[in-house]
């Protein structure tokens, strides 16, 4: 497989040709993983070639400029792509999703908010109401009010529900089967090294675009924080192929991916650098210094994009933004420390039920049925949610509600408190109030939609449509934090002598702010399902402008961690990962076991013995046969089986390549690969070299696997040989490091791999 001599021949240059980079060589295959190392040695000879050309003349002095560049034009590409698709789906979302309760008929594609803006006719407290903007009941049975009416608006809400549901699922299914769920997971697996090839094509961003504005207009309890990560690293990924620095190179490619992440929650959340920590905390595996500032640009641009767009009219970059300007209490931790414990024990909760329903959808009849789950779904959704105000609005909405303070402008019934002076429902300028019965009604309607969301939740992420966890977790926890906020506001009205309240809180003074309890509330919940710290306390505190509610946020985000981690340590995403059983080594996750590397390696001692190359003896027909009888991604080169010492390790994908590239006249099945003598009238040798990497990484047999362990998660290795003595013994994979853990955690080794 090296070299080998024999007497010069005019054939020479077509026997010796493997000597030669082959178009192909070094590229994977579908669901594989790439080999970080051999990718960084490729980006390093690259580099040195461009370098050393640059000073030959000015066309190769400006194609290194444009190698230097071509990272920031990536990501400036990807941001600016990422902010306006995002603006696009959020203007589409808002019209389809008030399409459902009526329309514009000054213009078709004005949503209710917009039709009303131009009208005279509106009033304080029905400022949603205008001439313009009829609804549904109103075109059809041409009244207003009234039991007809309201079944109507019921039956025309679901049949859009319906329409909307039963068309994305069509959409995916037919034309991109990646597009559905949330992305995240994936994304996470493909940044670690795994190809998936489509995942991030062209196809699944126009479809995922598509029926990401039709899941989340539909209704269902789903959001498109997370899909719209996905969104951007598809942008990131085709725009990555129009530079050869990244389209030829795997490992530089998640770089741009990594950028692409960040802008995705840039975008999501208006969270610039929000999103640049999640990509370094949650999806990251690999993340140089250079890739942190390209992120932050990617960041930065695609934010600029959606700012520009304005897609909500309030010049703000989310739907939910908000400002407080009332300072928190010490004895106010103890309510947000509780809310953290609810948001744990609500995340523990949704990982168990959500995994248990997933997997029972993949091992029973019922997962070959998505449309029909969907349209399911879709319904029970519709039909229960349309009665209660809180659920039959987009999700998005209801948490700008709970966020939002209660002031002179706010006409919405959870600020319909008592006025001191004459008992009516007016607010006053006293900001310390009894409750009205609006509040109580609220309150009792906030109770239902808490227990419709917790459960429909669990049904609905996994579904074959687009589906995003984050805005359905801080929804389930704005409402619960807004519930706690009220009654802990009451509590300080009815007893403000407490010793509690009475150091404090006076009489009339602005004490209690029920908002900020649904933002606690609500960062607590996401920080329990996706176990998310310093990226999720960035995040919420950048909707917020309030550098003042950090430390509220940072103990309910790690009370909610904490909790959530004594019932179990991954977060939904891991959980999903290791359900699909993506071949994924988490950082995060400690080996604890004291195993050795021959106990973890292969073969076994009942096993066949490991399929190898020799160096001295091989010809093309043997290396032909072994390459169709084994099913291996790969095999060590040695010696010779006496020997067994170790000379390298070739790829399979390279070595049926490189075969292929042969003709049988060039080179005769008899060829050897190798040959130290040769008679003058034999075949010249062929030379493998080019294919085989000659420093494979290796592991003595008495090597801990916490160590083997290490060297996987942080050199991203593929595999690695096993020596005693420089002989070699067998090998590990990644795939084995994930077996043995399984089996160290007492699972089926085999329900954990991906098929």
């Amino acid at each position: 497989m090296s070299n080998g001599g024999g007497a010069a021949s005019s054939s020479t240059h077509l026997l010796d040709f493997l000597e030669e980079p082959i178009p192909g060589v070094g590229t994977y295959d579908d669901f594989h993983t790439i080999d970080w190392v051999r990718e960084k040695c490729k980006d390093r000879e690259r580099h040195r070639k461009i370098n050393s050309k640059k000073k030959e003349s000015a066309w190769e002095f400006t194609k290194s400029l444009y190698d230097a560049w071509s990272g920031w034009l990536v990501v400036t590409l990807t941001g600016l792509a990422s902010g306006a698709l995002a603006g696009l789906i959020d203007i589409a979302a808002d019209w389809l999703n008030d399409l459902k309760e009526g329309v514009c008929l000054s213009a078709m594609w004005f949503n209710h908010e917009q039709c009303c803006w131009t009208s005279n006719e509106t009033t304080f407290a029905e400022r949603d109401k205008c001439p313009q903007w009829k609804s549904w009941a109103e075109l059809i049975l041409g009244q207003a009010e009234g039991p007809g009416s309201y079944i109507m608006n019921y039956f025309m809400y679901i049949y859009w529900a319906l329409s909307f549901a039963f068309l994305a699922v069509c959409l995916v299914k037919v034309f991109a089967p990646y597009a559905c769920g949330s992305g995240i997971p994936e994304i996470k697996t493909i940044l670690s090294g795994f190809i998936i090839r489509g995942y991030l094509g062209k196809w699944t961003l126009m479809i995922k675009t598509i029926t990401l504005v039709l899941a989340v207009a539909s209704g269902l309890s789903l959001g498109k924080e997370g899909p719209l990560v996905h969104v951007a690293c598809c942008c990131g990924n085709i725009f990555s192929y129009l530079f050869p620095k990244y389209s030829k190179n795997e490992a530089k490619k998640r770089e741009v991916l990594s950028a692409a992440s960040a802008a995705g929650v840039s975008v999501a959340f208006g969270a610039p650098i929000g999103g640049v920590l999640f990509s370094l905390e949650e999806v990251s595996y690999y993340f140089p210094l250079k890739t942190l500032w390209r992120s932050f640009f990617a960041a930065l641009v695609a934010a600029f994009v959606l700012r520009s767009i304005n897609p909500f009219g309030n010049s703000r970059l989310v739907l939910f933004y908000v400002e407080y300007h009332t300072p928190w209490y010490l004895f106010e931790l103890i309510p947000f420390i509780l809310l953290g414990v609810f948001g744990g024990l609500w995340g523990a909760f949704f990982i168990r039920a959500n995994i248990a329903w997933c997997r029972r959808r993949k091992s029973t009849r019922f997962g070959k049925y998505p449309v029909l789950e969907v349209i399911l779904v879709a319904a029970i959704t519709a039909v229960v949610a349309f009665p209660n105000p809180y659920t039959r609005q987009n999700t998005s909405e209801l948490i700008k509600e709970l966020f939002t303070d209660c002031g002179p402008l706010e006409s919405s019934q959870l600020c319909q408190y008592r006025s001191q002076m004459n008992g009516s429902k007016a607010f006053t300028d006293n900001p310390n109030r009894p409750a009205g019965p609006g509040v109580y009604s609220a309150m009792w309607q906030l109770c239902l939609a808490l227990i419709f969301k917790i459960i429909m939740t669990i049904f609905t992420f996994g579904l074959k449509v687009p589906s995003g966890l984050f805005i359905p977790s801080m929804a389930i926890g704005a409402i619960a934090g807004r519930i706690v906020g009220i009654a802990v506001e009451q509590l300080a009205y009815y007893h403000h002598d407490w010793f509690l309240f009475k150091e404090w809180c006076e009489v009339g003074a602005d004490c209690i702010t029920p908002g900020l309890y649904a933002m606690v509330g609500a960062a607590a919940c996401l920080g329990g399902v996706t176990r998310m710290t310093v990226s999720l306390v960035v995040i919420v505190f950048e909707l917020t402008g309030g550098l003042e509610y950090i430390v509220p946020l940072m103990a309910a985000v790690m009370t909610s961690k904490w909790v959530g981690d004594a019932f179990g340590r991954e977060g939904i995403y891991e959980a999903h990962i290791r359900l699909n059983g993506y071949p994924f080594l988490d950082a995060k996750e400690e080996f604890t076991h004291t195993t050795l590397a021959r106990e973890v390696m292969r073969p076994r001692r009942s096993d066949p013995p490991l399929a190898v190359l020799t160096q001295d003896d091989l010809t093309v027909e043997e290396l032909q046969g072994i390459i169709n009888e084994t099913s291996c991604n790969g095999f060590p080169v040695i010696v010779s089986k006496e020997s067994q010492r170790l000379v390298g390790f070739a790829l399979r994908r390279d070595i049926t390549i490189a075969l292929g590239k042969m003709s049988p006249e060039v080179c005769p099945s008899d060829t050897e690969l190798h040959a130290p003598t040769l008679p003058a009238d034999s075949p010249r040798p062929l030379k493998l070299r080019s294919i085989l990497d000659m420093s494979p990484f290796t592991v003595t047999d008495h090597t801990p696997m916490e160590i083997v362990v290490d060297i996987f998660r942080k050199l991203g290795l593929r595999q690695c040989l096993v020596t005693h003595n420089g002989r070699l013994l067998g090998i590990i994979t990644k795939k084995d490091i994930l077996r043995h853990m399984a089996q160290m955690a007492n699972q089926d080794p085999e329900s954990i791999m991906f098929n």
